[in-house]
């Protein structure tokens, strides 16, 4: 395999001037830059790319670190987050936290040891104060990490808001929400919030059932709506995630309910698989790609020096009428 010496013996130019050419700086006559990139497509040479940039202290390389990749929000978002990452020259590494301990820790290290020039962070985790430690470029999704990391979401209290209203409309009475774990540092519980105050002031029943932290796979949710459908057998409307939706319209199903007369559902995220069912969900639609592209274009930003306009990039959502309420 040809090196940069071999290049510059074809050229009959210092390994230097070979070095210039590749990285583009200081002055090469047009004439000598001719003869080295002849000399390496006659040699077939490719250039260390990595190595280039280690140099530059720069790998263009971003991780991205989310709790699970088979769900459907994270995967959406790191699929859009990725294309528009290339797009604007960095590669990236992905990591899924979910039931493994010491992952984050390690993506972490290679933020320090300068492997990857910055991380986006959308992982459940507990231990935030990690990241407050790296003092290199973090832009969290859906997270509160610290006032100075940035921080990319959704207008989750106006998501809970539309819910609310969707099923005030419905004539709704005993109201089952399936929220996240309360423990997670997240802007997200806004939408928690704000559909449980909104209901209540309209004298709604509001009974909460809450996940463990971390729990993503689709069993977990089938046993809470199996759960929730024991303990609740008066309920006449289900608010929760994607996932949790849907195992409750399969439990519902079983149940004989009739949906949408007796039993309503919304579903918060608003991800492809709200339509995979005999019934497209109602949905509270969040904004993946302009999620990622914001998250990915904010990380971009902070890795090239640029001053952000502001630290806390919210954008709007909306609801999607579909088969699971009136």
């Amino acid at each position: 395999m040809a090196n940069i010496k071999d290049v510059a013996k074809r050229a009959n130019v210092a390994p230097s001037t070979v070095s210039l050419v590749l990285n583009n700086t200081g002055y090469v006559s047009q004439k000598t830059r001719e003869k080295v990139e002849e000399a390496m497509r006659e040699l077939d040479y490719k250039p260390n790319e990595l190595a280039r940039n280690l140099s530059r202290n720069k790998t263009n390389i971003i991780g991205i670190i989310v709790p699970s990749l088979n769900h459907p929000f994270f995967s959406t978002f790191i699929r859009y987050a990725e294309r528009h990452l290339y797009q604007l020259g960095y590669k990236t590494m992905v990591c899924g936290t979910a039931n493994r301990d010491r992952v984050e820790h390690e993506f972490l290290d290679l933020l320090r040891s300068q492997v990857m020039d910055g991380i986006i962070m959308g992982a459940h985790s507990l231990d935030v104060e990690d990241y407050k430690r790296v003092n290199r470029p973090l832009v969290a999704i859906d997270r509160y990490i610290d006032e100075k990391i940035p921080i990319v979401s959704s207008n989750h209290q106006k998501g809970g808001e539309m819910a609310a209203l969707k099923l005030i409309d419905n004539n709704c009475k005993n109201v089952v929400h399936i929220k996240g774990a309360s423990i997670v540092k997240t802007p997200a519980h806004q939408y928690h919030e704000s559909f449980k105050e909104l209901l209540e002031k309209n004298n709604i029943n509001v009974f909460e059932v809450e996940m463990d932290v971390n729990c993503f796979d689709s069993q977990d949710f089938l046993k809470v709506a199996r759960e929730l459908f024991e303990c609740y057998p008066n309920v006449d409307a289900i608010f929760g995630s994607d996932l949790a939706m849907l195992a409750c319209l399969q439990q519902a199903r079983e149940y004989g309910y009739n949906i949408p007369k007796q039993l309503k559902l919304i579903a918060y995220d608003g991800t492809y698989i709200t339509s995979m069912s005999e019934k497209r969900l109602t949905s509270i639609v969040q904004p993946i790609e302009q999620l990622a592209i914001k998250a990915a274009t904010t990380i971009v930003d902070l890795i090239e020096g640029k001053e952000l306009k502001s630290s806390r990039i919210m954008l709007d959502v909306q609801l999607c009428e579909g088969e699971t309420t009136l």
